[in-house]
């Protein structure tokens, strides 16, 4: 393998340096080139490939181009550059020209034009005159330009421009504008405007008058007398010039016609009744095209001596001409090697095709030598022998030195191999083959052994397994112990990869044994073990079933539906080797959870079965059906789904759940229930009857709610007072009929909002910024809050804070209000309906504020765990609340929570507990709140020792004894 590999990449790298001749890449295009351009530089693009690289050079108009000499031209790689050109000099038509060491190859034409617009003479025009209903043609007569204008025309004045329809056509070769029948409205002065499609230059001609002539003109009905001799006459203008035939609209023109002046008349002579009817002559031009390829020439290789025939076809109108070139020169009867070209033309153009002939002349060579080939006793061996050379080379075979003389058993085929049928181990040796022409010869060996075949074995030959299972495939191989042998495996005709399969193929001990684990379904089929030497490839094969669930059974058809069951049918799936006993019969709705299984008939739906019918089902509800099917192994996956159909309407069988009532203004009667979903509405058109009575009487109200949404009704009676108690049902109704009613349940009629305020409302000054009021609610049967509203005296209501209750609440505490403030309260109670009305405002004022002082020159003695604490009384300002005692808060250091000593004097005495750090401070209080706190301080226990701290306003500090610890903040 590795030396083939090398040999195909050493024919690579000489395919790579192998010479040939140009071939275009890039050939020039028309170019148009306007004189009104700033930069006066034309590029016309070349560029061919080829080894050894293309040389370029160009005509114009047939004649070189000397680059050198003329300084307005330069070659830039095959591109031709002009400078400052010029229409005088530079217009007209381009080639160009590659050439290496191989041939020439010459490009299409390329025509150079120069854009401009002239102006129209301005020399008066004619008035044309015309009889109405006939043709007439309005000459534009352009002034000179280049290249191609649009051209239009001017009825009367701008904008108003001819407009082409069936009677009006304006040439874009000539500008002409043909009306090819005048009517009276047709009259007036046109003027002819054309447009350079490059520049977009507009000019317009001098206006042409058209007026109407009151002549005779050609007639549309010819009377004639029976036997003289009629003459029909038709012209039409065009270009190219317009060919004119005849037809008889109502048969055939009669054969004595004759046509006259270039079929322009017709002629019938001696006329007769059968020759009367209507005749019609039809004028039409045809444009020519340019040629294009039907076949074109390609690349070819001879051996010298060979004959060549190559053939070119183009289709074009005119029917295109032929000539050839080689090297870009025209061509004579001798074929060499070198560039040809067939060129396909015609008066609107020509087209190239481009190709090289190869002439090979080369000694015979052999791209291998010697070759070693093995091969097995009884097998046919075929000896090749494929030199290089031209022209061909004699071949001739000969084994150990002897000539091989073919026989019924050795054969020379015309590819110039040897084969030998049957072969043995006699046939063993040294074949050489010899192959010689003119320019010298060459010879290939071939080293043939024959050795015994090989035999291989695959067991088991045939087993069953069922999924999940595992199984080991033997390969055992009888060959000669002089060859290597190697191993493929194969399922289904196709390698084996075991890397792919999820870890389900194990190779034990050696590659010749195969473990498959885990079987599933599709590791069944057909395995191979191929044994392979350098002389022989041997395969076995064994046949693995696997048992498993089924397949999915064939999609399932409706055949037939009612409003609750459904007759369905389905086709058998793979059994996989266990025969199915049961299927299941499933469906989905847009209402349901998923895939459901729904009861049959019959029940259960066997193996041998086919179709079933699926009962209680809902009506008018739209149904998927799908199969599953089982086995003895397990359930396979389920069937395509059916079409979705839908069940027929049914009168509704489900009542309204949870019907019930209350809320609602006073005076109504509210009556609610949970909605019956679609799954069980049963057809269109459904709704619900809502029936009630009042407690204790006979007939029945009944009123229709439409919507199947609906889930409440609500009825109005100004007569029945609040918490009447009625009877109340709910009934289903649709296009098909009524349902049934829900039991009767008691609903009473609403209570509405609360009319009386909440009584006996109180208010309590808490401190300086807290008020709790406290009230007696209204009670009701309906869930009943009240909303407490708080202003100051000189506000008004609406400035004021308003707070509601979170339930059945009957006190609530008003923080964040100012010191020393009246204020008014009032209290009302609300439900679900709505709010009630407010009780009488009361009147409370706040407690003056808390004292903003803190307690000064704080002093602690420390014993041990106790600590005697003293401080200065604090005074309260005039408005401020009286002092009434202080609070002493103690918590330890790295906790949240906090000791709360209360004392009516300025000192006390705190026993803390062993081992911790504490911190202390002291607050005023009164009855207006808690004033500011003191200074901290942090007290350490560890030791029984006396220590004494003094802490003033100054956050002076003395100590008595030992520190001990003692550290002020």
């Amino acid at each position: 393998y590795l030396f083939w590999l090398l040999y195909e990449a050493a024919g690579l790298c000489e395919k790579k340096s192998e010479e040939f001749g140009p071939v275009f890449i890039q050939e020039p295009d028309d170019a148009i080139f306007s004189l009104d351009s700033d930069d006066k530089k034309v590029i016309m693009n070349c560029e061919a490939r080829g080894n050894p690289v293309p040389t370029y050079s160009w005509l114009i108009n047939g004649t070189i181009v000397d680059a050198e000499a003329d300084f307005r031209y330069s070659l830039i790689d095959g591109n031709l550059i002009i400078h400052n050109a010029s229409e005088a000099i530079d217009y007209g038509r381009y080639q160009c020209r590659a050439e290496n060491s191989i041939g020439t190859v010459q490009s299409r034409d390329a025509l150079l034009q120069f854009a401009y617009l002239g102006a129209f003479s301005g020399r008066a025009r004619g008035a044309v005159s015309v009889r109405e209903g006939q043709g007439v043609v309005l000459m534009c007569a352009p002034p000179p330009h280049s290249p191609e204008i649009i051209y239009s025309w001017v009825f009367n004045e701008l904008p108003s421009f001819v407009a082409e329809d069936s009677r009006r056509f304006i040439s874009q070769e000539t500008g002409n504008l043909y009306i090819s029948k005048v009517q009276p409205s047709d009259v007036g002065s046109y003027v002819c405007q054309v447009k350079n499609t490059v520049t977009n230059a507009r000019v317009l001609s001098p206006p042409t008058p058209l007026t109407l002539k009151t002549d005779a003109h050609f007639p549309q009905t010819v009377l004639a007398a029976k036997g003289i001799t009629v003459r029909l006459e038709c012209f039409a203008l065009g270009n190219p010039v317009p060919t004119i035939t005849w037809r008889k609209m109502s048969g055939n023109i009669p054969k004595k016609a004759r046509l006259r002046k270039s079929q322009a008349v017709l002629e019938i002579p001696n006329i007769q009744l059968e020759d009367s009817g209507s005749y019609e002559c039809k004028a039409e031009n045809t444009r020519g095209a340019l040629p294009q390829w039907i076949s074109m020439i390609n690349d070819t290789q001879l051996d010298s001596g060979e004959q060549l025939h190559w053939e070119c076809r183009a289709t074009g109108k005119p029917r295109p001409t032929y000539r050839w070139l080689r090297n870009g020169e025209p061509l004579n009867s001798q074929a060499d090697s070198g560039m040809y070209q067939c060129i396909a033309e015609n008066k609107y153009g020509a087209i190239y095709s481009s190709a090289e002939l190869k002439i090979l002349a080369s000694a015979p060579v052999f791209s291998t030598n010697p070759i070693r080939l093995i091969a097995t006793v009884g097998k046919d061996v075929s000896l090749e022998c494929r030199p290089r050379a031209s022209p061909k080379p004699r071949i001739s075979w000969r084994k150990n030195d002897r000539r091989v003389q073919p026989s019924r058993r050795i054969m020379l085929l015309r590819n110039n191999t040897l084969r030998i049928i049957n072969s043995s181990r006699s046939d063993e040796g040294s074949y050489v083959c010899r192959a010689e022409n003119q320019f010298g010869s060459a010879e290939l060996t071939t080293v043939l052994l024959v050795k015994e075949p090989m035999r291989v074995e695959l067991s088991p030959i045939r087993v069953e397994v069922t999924v999940g299972e595992s199984v080991v495939l033997s390969c055992k191989v009888t060959h000669d112990p002089s060859l290597d042998v190697s191993f493929l495996w194969l399922l289904n005709n196709q390698p084996l990869n075991t890397q792919q399969e999820g870890g389900h193929f194990e190779y034990i001990q050696t590659v010749s044994n195969l473990m498959i684990r885990s079987i599933l379904l599709k590791h069944a089929g057909k395995y191979g073990c191929r044994a392979q030497t350098s002389a022989d490839s041997v395969l076995a094969e064994a046949e693995l079933l696997v048992r498993g669930p089924p397949g999915p059974p064939g999609v399932v058809i409706v055949e037939e539906i009612t409003d609750t069951t459904a007759t369905l049918s389905w086709s058998h799936g793979v059994d996989n080797h266990s025969p199915i006993t049961t299927y299941n019969v499933q469906a989905r709705s847009p209402v349901s959870l998923g895939w459901q299984t729904v009861k049959t008939d019959p029940e259960p739906v066997t193996g041998n079965m086919e179709s079933a019918m699926a009962v209680e089902l809902n009506p008018w509800v739209e149904y998927e059906f799908r199969v599953v099917a089982t086995n003895g192994i397990g359930t396979g996956d389920p069937s395509t789904p059916s079409r979705a159909v839908r069940t027929k309407e049914a009168v509704p069988s489900v009542a309204p759940a949870n019907v019930r009532g209350g809320n609602g203004r006073r005076h109504e009667l509210v009556i609610s229930w949970e909605p019956v979903s679609e799954e069980f509405q049963n057809g269109e058109g459904f709704g619900y009857i809502v029936a009630f009575r009042a407690n204790g009487t006979r007939g029945w109200k009944e009123k229709m709610v439409t919507s199947a949404d609906s889930t409440t009704y609500k009825y109005r009676d100004e007569t029945f007072p609040p918490l009447t108690p009625f009877e109340v049902r709910v009934g289903v109704y649709n296009n098909k009929g009524d349902g049934p009613f829900s039991e009767v349940v008691t609903v009473f009629s609403a209570e509405g909002e609360p009319r009386e305020p909440p009584s006996e409302v109180q208010a309590f000054a808490i401190s300086s910024s807290e008020i709790k009021v406290m009230w007696k609610p209204k009670l009701g049967r309906l869930s009943c809050w009240e909303q407490v509203s708080s202003w100051k005296d000189m506000e008004q209501e609406e400035m004021g804070k308003k707070k509601r209750t979170m339930g059945n609440e009957t006190t609530m505490l008003l923080t964040g209000l100012d010191g020393n403030t009246q204020y008014l309260i009032s209290v009302k109670g609300f439900n679900s309906v709505g709010q009630g009305p407010a009780s009488s405002p009361i009147k409370i004022s706040t407690k003056k504020n808390a004292p903003s002082l803190p307690p000064g020159n704080l002093m602690w003695i420390q014993e041990g765990n106790n600590v005697s604490l003293s401080w200065d009384p604090v005074k309260a300002r005039d408005n401020e609340s009286e002092v009434i005692g202080y609070k002493v808060l103690l918590r330890q250091e790295g906790r949240g929570h906090s000791q709360v000593m209360r004392t009516p004097n300025s000192a006390v005495v705190l026993t803390l507990p062993e081992g911790g750090t504490y911190i202390i401070e002291v607050r005023a209080v009164s009855e207006g709140g808690e004033g500011a706190a003191s200074a901290q301080v942090r007290v350490l226990t560890s030791s029984g020792k006396r220590s004494l701290c003094v802490f003033s306003d100054l956050k002076m500090c003395t100590f008595g004894g030992r520190l001990d610890g003692l550290i002020p903040l």
